[in-house]
């Protein structure tokens, strides 16, 4: 019988709970300490140029193995049976490096701290696998340093990302390309970050549907720098649970324990964080966060989570904030991570900004409309600004390609929004916005142009314009002007 609170809450009662599983605990917190001294490393990754190190993970994703819409977890049984398949044998297998690097390649990326480039990785390719392969197999594989390089951050602040030599990556995307077809299909249908098959767009869809049906208020959760607050142990924990290969895990846990090199040269030790920048991060990020998946899924709620940004539909402000408290506390206590308490609110969907965009409930019509949201209008008008800067100095076509070329990337990902008259009127704003800037670019070239012509005219008939101009019609700023007014006519 459903009580009136789970109404209220928009949950489906299970019919029973599982067994909570203890969680690890661990000594120490997970901050970055200064390292006294560097691991040593394998030496084909810094002895010579025919030992290039570096590599990027990110292929042989089994899009036909997608959960169902309504799948649930597999049995420890199906588990331990799938397990056996996740060796270090298979990743060390000359076809999946060779596919590892290919996926590499394909990204490009910048170097690692030893700054050799994928092109030079390429060249010697053919000497670094077999030396990679015996040494992953042997255990003298030692992942590298990782590079850290700061980013902007469209909220403000700054995004750190990490960045492997390139035989590292390739490292990492061989261990994803031999875990993914495992994990993938265990993975909630609600979680579409990071995942093939799935995007920014499959997350809205589903969140348009929980809005339909009458859950009109929103919990929305950010998880505070979650990327560098993954606990090391618990992670481990999880993954011990489906792979035996004790070779893997440890292969996986130096990983994560790879040392960072700064931007100043200061090298720290990692103790918690899953470097963002890495090809394995997102597989992992989502093993991480499945937990917290099947724990909403268990408690009934209906919610979407789109990597580290998470929202719970319900019925009511008063459910939502009672939902935020109860899953704030199983977040921080159980998963050891932070929410972002300024980021994270019970709202109308209209009023919250999720992966770009807004939701909103036509009463007249009775459907749901897709809006782009404040802060992505707020940084298209801004991204125009950058892109058609009134002192341009190349050429007019130059200029406009430039922007062409990321409205139409903006069009595509906003393309899915329903053409309401609020969407429209942003289009309109964003083209005035827009042909206004490149009048002003085009009106300073002409101005310049007819400077430089009377300037010209004025040396070529032997008059020299006194401080820098002459009165009348010899004027380079005075007929400039004349002629930008004539044109415009």
């Amino acid at each position: 019988m459903t009580t009136r609170r789970e109404k209220s809450d928009g949950r489906i009662p299970p019919e029973g709970r599982r067994k909570a599983v203890p969680t690890p605990t661990s000594a120490g917190g997970g901050k970055a300490t200064t390292a006294s001294k560097e691991v040593s490393q394998l030496p084909l990754f810094s002895e010579t140029a025919d030992s290039p190190r570096g590599a990027v993970p990110g292929k042989g994703r089994d899009r036909s193995r997608l959960p169902a819409q309504h799948a649930v977890p597999k049995s420890e049984d199906a588990y331990s049976q799938d397990s056996s398949a996740m060796t270090m044998e298979e990743v060390a297998s000359d076809g999946n490096l060779r596919r590892a690097f290919q996926q590499v390649e394909s990204n490009d990326g910048a170097p690692g701290p030893d700054r050799q480039s994928v092109r030079e990785v390429r060249e010697h390719l053919e000497q670094v696998l077999p030396v990679l392969r015996r040494a992953l197999l042997d255990g003298s594989y030692c992942p590298g340093m990782i590079r850290r390089v700061w980013i902007p951050k469209a909220g403000g602040g700054e995004r750190g990302l990490g960045i492997p030599n390139v035989v590292d990556r390739l490292v990492q995307q061989a261990v994803h390309q031999v875990l993914s077809p495992h994990y993938e299909p265990t993975f909630h249908p609600s979680s579409h970050g990071f995942r093939p098959g799935r995007s920014c767009h499959t997350a809205i869809a589903e969140a348009g549907r929980h809005l339909q049906e009458g859950h009109e208020w929103v919990v929305d959760l950010d998880l505070e720098k979650f990327f560098d607050r993954v606990h090391h142990d618990r992670l481990m924990a999880r993954l011990a649970q489906r792979i035996e290969d004790r070779r893997l895990l440890r292969l996986i846990r130096q990983m994560l324990k790879a040392k960072v090199v700064m931007p100043d040269g200061v090298v720290v030790a990692t103790e918690e964080g899953a470097p963002q920048g890495g090809p394995l991060s997102p597989l992992l990020s989502n093993i991480v966060l499945d937990e917290l998946d099947w724990e909403l899924e268990e408690r009934g709620h209906r919610f979407v989570r789109y990597a580290d940004d998470a929202n719970i539909y319900v019925r009511s402000e008063r459910a939502g904030r009672r939902v935020m408290a109860t899953v704030v506390q199983f977040i921080e206590r159980r998963l050891r991570l932070k929410v972002n308490a300024y980021k994270s609110a019970v709202a109308q969907p209209e009023k919250r900004h999720f992966v770009g965009f807004s939701l909103r409930r036509n009463w007249e019509t009775s459907q749901v409309e897709v809006l782009p949201s404040k802060r992505s209008t707020d940084r298209l008008a801004a991204k125009i600004r950058r892109l058609t800067p009134r002192a341009w100095g190349q050429s007019f076509d130059r200029c406009i390609s430039r922007a062409n070329g990321y409205l139409r990337g903006w069009i595509g990902f906003f393309g899915i929004c329903s053409p309401t008259p609020e969407v429209i009127r942003i289009l309109h704003d964003m083209d005035a916005h827009l042909r206004r800037r490149l009048r002003a670019i085009l009106l300073r070239q002409w101005n310049a142009s007819a400077s430089l012509h009377v300037a010209s005219f004025v040396w070529g008939h032997g008059r020299r314009p006194r401080g820098g101009s002459s009165t009348g019609d010899a004027s380079p700023s005075g007929r400039s002007v004349t002629v930008a007014r004539s044109t415009t006519r």
